[in-house]
């Protein structure tokens, strides 16, 4: 089970003294509270924080209060013993780089998992062998799985395309190449990539929501909700791309899910 680790240095390790109680094995740690801290400070929040439980990185995009992160600090953040993961969420492909070459230029590719957190290249994450130099020789790193705000929905799809990527390893086919458009194309809705993401969330609930499995698409700040066009973005694409849901396999449960 992994955490949410938020805020400045004293909440985070609150908040991972918590999740160790609860049985946690690691925490997610966000750095979006470190907004303007020079690189010494964050690296110094991120080893407090690897401390007190097992560290899974989170490069967040900026778009929704991410910071800025150069290779040269991944390879500090990557040198770090206790960090295990990292979830690589950019949603830029020049950023998702530096994150790649920090982990290979800190040796720590055999230590460190990689998640792609990149919703608009998720089948290209998974399938790419990302080969990198390190002291003049190749060092190939994959993505192993995804923390996606994206696979809340559709989840049982998701875990089918994750065993797809991982089968086609050294014999990528045309058709699982073409999959990384169509699944982009969902997330634009779900994500309101027209709106800057700034229906992400409730995106999502709506799915659900047209599922049966919320009754709503509240979210915890009561102004965030659909952008405009939004809800007709989500029809197109619940239309054009049926074949990628789960609704069948939902349908099936739902009853037995929601009673137990």
């Amino acid at each position: 089970m992994i955490a949410g680790l938020c805020g400045g240095t004293e909440q985070a390790l609150a908040e991972a003294a918590t999740a160790k109680r609860l049985g946690y094995h690691a925490g997610l740690l966000s750095l979006a509270a470190m907004q303007g801290a020079d690189p010494d400070a964050v690296i110094a929040h991120c080893q407090a924080a690897a401390e007190a439980m097992p560290l899974i990185g989170f490069y967040l995009q900026p778009a929704v209060g991410g910071i800025p992160l150069d290779t040269a600090f991944w390879t500090r953040f990557a040198a770090i013993p206790n960090v295990v993961a990292i979830k690589v969420a950019p949603f830029n492909r020049y950023r998702t780089l530096d994150v790649l070459r920090g982990v290979a230029e800190a040796g720590a590719e055999d230590r460190i998992t990689l998640y792609t957190g990149n919703d608009d290249h998720i089948v290209l994450d998974l399938v790419t062998p990302f080969t990198v130099m390190r002291e003049g020789k190749p060092v190939t790193l994959r993505f192993r799985g995804g923390l996606l705000g994206h696979w809340s929905v559709w989840t049982r799809s998701a875990v089918q395309l994750l065993a797809r990527c991982h089968a086609a390893y050294g014999a990528v086919t045309d058709a699982l190449l073409a999959l990384d458009a169509r699944v982009t194309d969902c997330n634009a809705a779900f994500f309101d990539v027209a709106h800057e993401f700034r229906g992400c969330i409730a995106g999502c609930h709506e799915v659900l929501r047209r599922q049966g499995l919320l009754d709503g698409i509240w979210c915890l700040d009561a102004a965030e909700g659909l952008s405009p066009g939004q809800r007709e973005e989500i029809d197109r694409v619940c239309r054009d791309h049926a074949d990628l849901s789960d609704d069948q396999f939902v349908a099936a449960n739902r009853t037995r899910w929601l009673e137990s």
